[in-house]
């Protein structure tokens, strides 16, 4: 059974909600966990009363829309409503802290309210792992370790986390197993994919990148290069297009950064390396001629060494054709709904509704809705597609006023 590193986050210090600064600051410290060759981040807080637990449910829902991997989270685990927030703010699991005092009816009250796969039990010490399993035979499909659990959670084969954070007690532990020569800070900071090469040559399962095509069967130049073409994994944008070896190949699977072979320089380079800008591997593909990497990334920053988002910037011809692909239509209507608000022009709709306000948007949305049901029972399938259109069209007004984009739209779908 797979092992999951998972970093942790203590939102101690960002807690802070006459502070909205610290916001930043936390989701910026997520993204860094979540870079590192995470499995998913555990982010927690002890708040002291209501208005620290909301703002940090407020953080919970900001880390979720940012990162790329689960978020896992605890806030007052002993409280039902808290969990239910926790979930809502679209968070893959709630922990649910115990110790060996949690009375076992609060366990089964969780897990028919929110069901196993939503929860995951963490115990708060080596006495809480050993009654946790016999507490929740079977009701919780995970159990989070640190610190001194972490020697049983690697023997015991039902359980798939290992540890949510580097403490002092489970960095040296895992020293101690011969894993020795680790680098980077405590915390956050550590590098988690050297510490699953580490694991993996120790026989544990964890998750790492391995290709199961070798460099040797890929159809490479007279220097043994072969071309990457880079993609943004989200949007599907082409970034930029550089050469590998077999040596940046196989340093791309250990350490999951983009890593390339100059030509100029004739070295290896780890994109981000000078400038922060990394590029962290989500897949990568071969073509049917085995010649040339497809590669989709999390760019950091631009991709480009003058500054751009992507180096294929310079505009040569455009077809002015009806763009339809489905994955852009609804962005580029936002864009256009943007402009109308930041620059109103005379006699638009849009800026019609954004003049009468939320109350005749509200209206809008709701007639619409009503012409979608009527036109479903009618036998005209054109005016269905017309009027679900016009639906669309004024959800992404009501979103464009209450600041709400595609993307957070399209996150909280995908996690469902």
């Amino acid at each position: 059974m797979k092992k999951l590193l998972i970093p942790s986050i203590y939102l101690k210090s960002f807690c802070l909600p006459e502070d909205p600064k610290q916001k930043h600051a936390a989701v910026e410290e997520a993204e860094k966990a979540a870079a590192c060759g995470a499995d998913a981040v555990y982010v927690y807080a002890t708040p002291a009363d209501d208005a620290q637990a909301d703002f940090a449910i407020s953080l919970l829902r900001t880390i979720c829309n940012t990162l790329d991997v689960p978020v896992y989270a605890s806030v007052r685990s002993d409280r039902l409503e808290d969990i239910k927030k926790i979930l809502y703010a679209g968070c893959a699991r709630a922990v649910f802290v115990i110790d060996p005092e949690t009375p076992e009816a609060l366990f089964t009250e969780v897990t028919e309210r929110f069901g196993a796969d939503r929860l995951i039990a963490c115990p708060d010490s080596f006495e809480s792992y050993a009654a946790v399993k016999e507490k929740l035979p079977g009701a919780f499909s995970m159990l989070l370790a640190n610190g001194e659990t972490i020697k049983p959670a690697l023997e015991d084969g039902r359980v798939p986390v290992v540890f949510y954070g580097i403490t002092e007690n489970s960095y040296n532990f895992l020293k101690e197993e011969n894993l020795a020569g680790l680098t980077g800070p405590l915390l956050t900071g550590i590098d988690v994919m050297e510490v699953k090469q580490r694991l993996k040559s120790e026989g544990v399962d964890v998750n790492v990148f391995e290709s199961p095509i070798a460099f040797s069967d890929f159809t490479v130049n007279e220097a043994g290069l072969i071309p990457c073409i880079v993609t943004d994994f989200r949007t599907g944008q082409v970034l930029m297009m550089a050469w590998m070896n077999e040596e940046s190949f196989s340093l791309t699977l250990k350490t999951g950064k983009m890593t390339y072979y100059s030509r100029s320089r004739k070295a290896l380079w780890v994109k981000g390396e000078t400038s922060g800008h990394f590029q962290y591997v989500k897949a990568l593909s071969l073509d049917c001629d085995n010649d040339t990497l497809l590669a989709k990334v999390r760019q950091i920053g631009a991709a480009c060494h003058t500054g751009s988002r992507s180096c294929f910037f310079k505009e040569i011809l455009k077809d002015t054709s009806l763009r339809k692909n489905p994955g852009t239509v609804l962005a580029e209507l936002m864009d256009v709904i943007e402009d109308r608000k930041l620059h109103p022009k005379e006699g638009s709709y849009t800026n019609y509704l954004f003049d009468k306000g939320l109350d005749k948007i509200l209206k809008k949305v709701g007639e619409e809705s009503a012409e979608v049901i009527i036109a479903a029972k009618n036998p005209d399938r054109q005016e269905l597609i017309y009027e679900i259109s016009d639906l669309l069209y004024h959800v992404s007004v009501l979103m464009s006023e209450k600041e709400v984009s595609w993307e957070e739209i399209t996150t909280e779908l995908s996690r469902r």
